[in-house]
């Protein structure tokens, strides 16, 4: 077998490789001489048919099964051979001639980078602090309280927070568009769920109230027909409501498990949660600092076959998330995202490999058991991870970057960043739907 390897740009490579015609031949008359001991053909007995009968019945379909399995074994020998580490399935080109008795074909592929850990002497991570304060604790009672909202008729002039009952009609150069009438439509005053202007157009006004709003619908917008265009709605206040919060009551206790009616209790257990979950963001703030700073101190070359793989299946889960809505986004809008996640993938690879870090098991054990803990039945929770190995992977690989995460810290200086409870998990949220 002869090997040739050229390089193309970045991280692509060619593969020529060229097969002895003669194990080509000796494969196909091997295989020939197995199938004659128990082939069947018209005018023959079993077994008995003449080799120059079955090769020229099937000499040919031989061939081609000898020609691919004998690619597949030789591309792999080959990649040995030359001590690449391909990325991506390759593209074959097929040299076949038999009649000049040339078997060879050239694999077009990119290969894994080879790079050398940066140090990271002289980098500096920020580390968040945080604590949940009784400001905190009460803001988010408030908040509980706001979700568990009812709507309380008025008859005063509606104001931001109210829920208005509506109907308008809408039309486009006087004539009306399909969608643009409706009646009972309920909204609350700047929540702006409707276009830009609608809302603010309404601001004041009472039940029995008629208004004329001159708009213009966003570009782009979701109806392509419209996107841009002058719209004109006239609008017919038919109600107003106000938003009648519940008081932290027996019954509103209950509703998160207190049944004694212990208030103290109560606020123990928001309060516990609330740190439990910025125990959570801390720690993800932290892995998030240390990942820039893996990244800034390796820049490496990815392999775009990887980008497209991790491009598609982020676009996968999307759509998995947001199940019946329409929402079709192309793969580029995950490029970005993707590349980094292949960089960090490779970074913290070699890391873990050079480091010889292993999963730390009861580390894992602790993870799913806290998770756990959140739920009514908690060991149906820890048998579901050790029932399925695929699912106790995805904790392993979490703890697996926690110990590369400590390992950085250790190599790194770091400072903190004092932050309040609202700062950090707001700014998280909003990151998280970002990059969802």
């Amino acid at each position: 077998m002869q090997v040739s390897v050229e390089a193309g740009e970045g991280l692509e490579r060619r593969m020529k490789v060229h097969l002895p015609f003669e194990q080509i031949s000796g494969e196909v008359d091997k295989r020939l001489q197995k199938y004659a001991r128990s082939a069947r053909l018209p005018g023959f007995r079993p077994g008995k048919v003449p080799m120059k009968v079955l090769r020229q019945r099937y000499g040919e379909q031989l061939h081609q099964e000898v020609l691919a399995d004998m690619v597949e074994s030789s591309f792999m020998e080959a990649l040995n051979q030359e001590s690449l580490k391909p990325a991506g399935t390759p593209q074959i080109e097929p040299d076949f001639d038999l009649e000049d008795q040339r078997i060879g074909f050239t694999a077009t592929f990119e290969v894994m980078p080879e790079f050398e850990l940066a140090s990271l002497a002289g980098q500096v991570v920020k580390r968040p602090v945080a604590e949940v304060t009784e400001a905190d604790l009460d803001a988010m009672i408030q908040r509980l309280r706001e979700q568990r909202k009812t709507w309380g008729a008025v008859e005063r002039a509606a104001e931001t927070g109210d829920q208005m009952t509506i109907s308008y009609r809408g039309t486009v150069d006087d004539e009306a568009f399909e969608g643009g009438s409706s009646s009972g439509v309920k909204i609350e005053l700047g929540a702006g769920r409707m276009i830009p202007g609608f809302e603010d157009g309404l601001a004041g006004a009472a039940p029995g109230e008629s208004r004329t709003l001159d708009l213009t619908f966003p570009d782009p917008y979701q109806a392509k027909h419209l996107a841009g265009k002058a719209v004109r709605f006239e609008v017919t206040v038919d109600a107003v409501a106000e938003p009648v919060l519940p008081e932290v009551d027996d019954d509103f206790l209950k509703e998160f498990g207190v049944d004694d009616g212990d208030v103290g209790r109560f606020r123990s257990d928001v309060r516990a949660n609330m740190e439990r979950e910025l125990k959570d963001r801390i720690k993800a703030r932290t892995k998030e600092r240390v990942m820039d700073v893996l990244l800034a101190s390796n820049e490496i070359a990815v392999p775009s076959a990887l980008v497209q793989k991790e491009a598609s299946a982020m676009g996968e889960q999307m759509r998995q998330a947001m199940r019946g809505a329409q929402v079709q986004l192309p793969p580029e809008f995950f490029t970005d995202a993707a590349r980094r996640r292949v960089a960090l993938g490779l970074i913290l690879g070699k890391m873990v490999s050079e480091n010889e870090i292993t999963v730390d098991k009861d580390r894992v054990r602790q993870a799913v058991e806290e998770m756990a803990s959140t739920y009514e039945q908690p060991q149906e929770v820890i048998d579901y991870y050790y029932g399925d190995p695929s699912h106790l992977s995805q904790v392993e690989t979490s703890v697996l970057e926690e110990q590369v995460v400590e390992l950085v810290l250790n190599q790194v200086e770091t400072a903190d960043e004092q932050l309040s409870f609202d700062e950090l998990t707001r700014s998280e949220s909003a990151s998280e739907q970002a990059s969802a």
